[in-house]
């Protein structure tokens, strides 16, 4: 064989060193995600079909809640789920951090929501074991469109999160709730069936709607639940299916109890689909939520540190009131549903001109993105939280998949001042 005449370069070559593995990050060896490389998706992947209520919108109606999977008073620990090498990161770190979003169940095209959560999975660095990675991603509701169908779970959620490395919770949105009225196979009490299944599973099984994701159904003891973690405790409610949201006696009665109880040494976190502020018009804030909530901390002695929602398909962070007490409020739902957007009226509101102060409110907007889909990353400390809005561009076709994650959009900063008890 002849011998190649072509002058060597000089430049040594790079080795490329094998990325090992990340260690499960749950208990007993639970994987989260495939160990396939990702993809980046500029439309939908092969064999991509969803059922679709052809009323194409939500009911306005109030359905019955599920029965309980779970006991009183309805609270999982972090560290019933993640290993105990995680919690133990976490505690020395002295960080909480995770991902938060809504709205994201792609029912007409996955593309969208793909594209954040290959975004999203940027946030880890598998050999990073220092407790900054996220810890799991807590969804803000309408995990599946229009009516949470089991058949649509694959689509909506296990394939769209198949990379993701951490475990996911979940409240309700009115869309995981709801049953269309003219489907002779559900009835009413069927309403959140399929999220019962997929996150109030008694065990964490490996369900047929999964397919070939390896994500096991999550534990979560109620549709209302309480989340308790070494740096924050996160309430989370299900605002029903009505426009404005809706809480039965028995959880407004549970809730008050969950605030009251709270741990008084790290930030308390309130999680509800419906926003109680929102500059969208169809999908306005709820007066109603607002007061739900100010009796029930007044009764507590206790104010959320951080309130998170979801129900508008864009972003908004508020500074809002509780019972006269600032506290952050973001709407975040841009998860991905759809391409189009939620978009605040132009000739009113201009992302340059925050903030906006409502003439017949106390409440101001100081920072909105109606034009880009995008989730949040949390960081919980000891004395404070800091959250990053991440706004990411839609796919083209011909751009390489993202392999850093953009800046962030909006930053936020809340300090406890060595105490986080916020009394009403």
């Amino acid at each position: 064989m002849p011998k190649s005449t072509k002058k060597p370069t000089g430049k040594k070559p790079t080795i490329l060193k094998p990325v090992p593995p990340p260690a499960p990050m749950g208990r007993n060896g639970h994987t989260f995600h495939a160990t396939r490389a990702p993809q980046a998706f500029t439309s939908d992947p092969s064999g991509f079909i969803t059922e679709k209520d052809p009323r194409g919108k939500a009911s306005n109606v109030w359905f019955d809640l599920p029965a309980p999977t779970g006991t009183p008073p309805y609270r999982l620990d972090l560290a019933s789920i993640l290993s105990d090498q995680a919690i133990q990161n976490i505690i020395k770190s002295k960080h909480l951090v995770f991902h938060s979003l809504g709205d994201s169940g792609g029912v007409n095209t996955t593309t969208y929501q793909q594209n954040v959560a290959t975004y999203m999975d940027l946030d880890f660095d598998p050999q990073n074991a220092n407790g900054s990675n996220p810890s799991f991603f807590y969804h803000l509701g309408d995990v599946v469109y229009y009516d949470g169908e089991i058949k649509n779970y694959y689509w909506e959620f296990y394939e769209p999160y198949l990379h993701y490395p951490a475990p996911i919770f979940a409240i309700p949105g009115n869309h995981d709730g709801d049953v269309d009225p003219n489907d002779q196979f559900n009835k009413p009490t069927d309403s959140l069936k399929g999220f019962v299944r997929n996150f109030c599973a008694q065990a964490a099984i490996h369900l047929p709607e999964a397919d070939d994701a390896p994500r096991p159904a999550m534990t979560q003891p109620n549709v209302f639940w309480t989340l308790n973690t070494p740096f924050a405790t996160i309430i989370g409610l299900y605002s029903n299916v009505p426009e404005g949201g809706r809480l039965g006696q028995d959880q407004i009665n549970w809730f008050q109890q969950e605030l009251a109880a709270a741990p008084k040494d790290r930030a308390l976190i309130l999680a509800v689909h419906h926003p109680l502020y929102s500059a969208y018009g169809h999908h306005p804030g709820s007066q109603p939520l607002i007061s739900t909530i100010e009796t029930a901390t007044k009764a507590a002695h206790r104010i959320p540190n951080l309130i998170l929602t979801g129900h508008v398909h864009d972003y908004q962070r508020f500074t809002g009131f509780i019972n006269g007490t600032q506290v952050v409020t973001i709407v975040a739902g841009a998860g991905g549903y759809n391409q189009k957007l939620h978009q605040l009226t132009a000739s009113m509101f201009n992302p340059k001109g925050v903030p906006y102060k409502f003439a017949d409110a106390p409440e101001t907007l100081d920072s909105f993105n109606d034009s880009q889909h995008g989730y949040l990353l949390i960081d919980v400390g000891m004395d404070k939280i800091e959250g990053k809005y991440i706004a990411v561009d839609d796919p083209k076709a011909g751009v390489p998949a993202p392999t850093a994650p953009p800046k962030p959009y909006d930053t936020f900063t809340i300090n406890s001042d060595g105490n986080w008890v916020w009394p009403a």
